[in-house]
């Protein structure tokens, strides 16, 4: 027991969750997403993420799911990812049945409720299953070259890659809160004190976090306009160079064609399969 308990303390330790979020931020090269046209993947993301919302028949919601169960696994999304996504999951069926039950219903009024949960559950999949398999470059690149404005594209890679270094120095800047402060000496009924001064440690590390996130920032504007960055913005030739390696492939046009096909047939049997 103590092993376990153990093995899941590391797991959600702070550095083991910077991990995590690294190689979901970063995206994977080896999954069968991480192929295809970064262009494609937001096309076939934004189909995936509004069709859903115009459904209301479980049968086709179902149908849905399946494939981006699959695409999911084969993108190695990470099992802290997963585990946050199931815990939410399972958060709502139970706060489903609990207002059922609460207002004078049955499990029999689950089922109709769950139609909402299978939307949410198929967008998120959808979600996670694309944005794991793209790094933050090729997804500016891919924003960039679709006219999104030069700012908002480079904004998002920046964001991206600042993410592992906040969590990092929260994480110092929490330590080094706990090491110049004083913990309560009597914890109190259910240890509230000491749940009481970690929160209160907790919100005051966020301001040096903010102070020192805008002197890197101003630190990495200097820096990138010392290289010209302002320039490389509206300069058409900098951008073709730039987007130069995005090419739309066969690989691409199947991919969206199956995705096509299947969503008709899908439709197609869901006007003779209604649950």
């Amino acid at each position: 027991m103590e092993a376990i308990k153990q093995g899941l303390l590391d797991k959600l330790s702070v550095e083991q969750i910077k991990v995590e979020l690294m190689r979901t931020a970063f995206g994977r090269q080896s999954t069968l997403l991480s192929r295809f046209d970064p262009r494609v993947l937001i096309g076939w993301y934004a189909v995936m993420a509004v069709v859903p919302w115009f459904i209301s028949n479980k049968f086709i919601l179902l149908g849905l799911l399946l494939p981006m169960i699959v695409l999911t696994l084969t993108s190695k999304v990470s099992p802290l990812v997963l585990f946050i996504l199931g815990f939410g999951l399972v958060s709502e069926i139970g706060y489903i049945l609990f207002g059922s039950l609460l207002f004078g219903g049955s499990f029999a009024a689950v089922w109709p409720l769950m139609t909402l949960t299978l939307k949410l559950l198929v967008i998120s999949l959808a979600s996670i299953a694309v944005f794991s398999s793209m790094d933050p470059e090729r997804l500016s690149d891919a924003l960039l070259s679709m006219g999104v404005p030069a700012q908002f594209s480079f904004g998002v890679s920046y964001g991206y890659r600042m993410l592992p270094i906040l969590i990092e120095e929260y994480h110092h800047l929490f330590h080094s809160f706990r090491l110049r402060g004083r913990a309560p000496l009597k914890k109190g009924l259910f240890g509230w004190r000491s749940v009481l001064y970690l929160g209160g440690t907790a919100v005051m590390t966020f301001y040096p976090l903010m102070l020192n996130t805008a002197k890197r920032t101003r630190t990495t504007v200097e820096a990138l306009e010392v290289k010209g960055f302002t320039y490389a913005l509206v300069s058409p030739d900098a951008k073709r160079l730039k987007l130069a390696y995005l090419r739309i492939r066969p690989a691409d046009i199947v991919f969206m064609a199956v995705s096509l096909l299947y969503m008709a047939a899908l439709f197609g049997a869901g006007h003779w399969i209604s649950l």
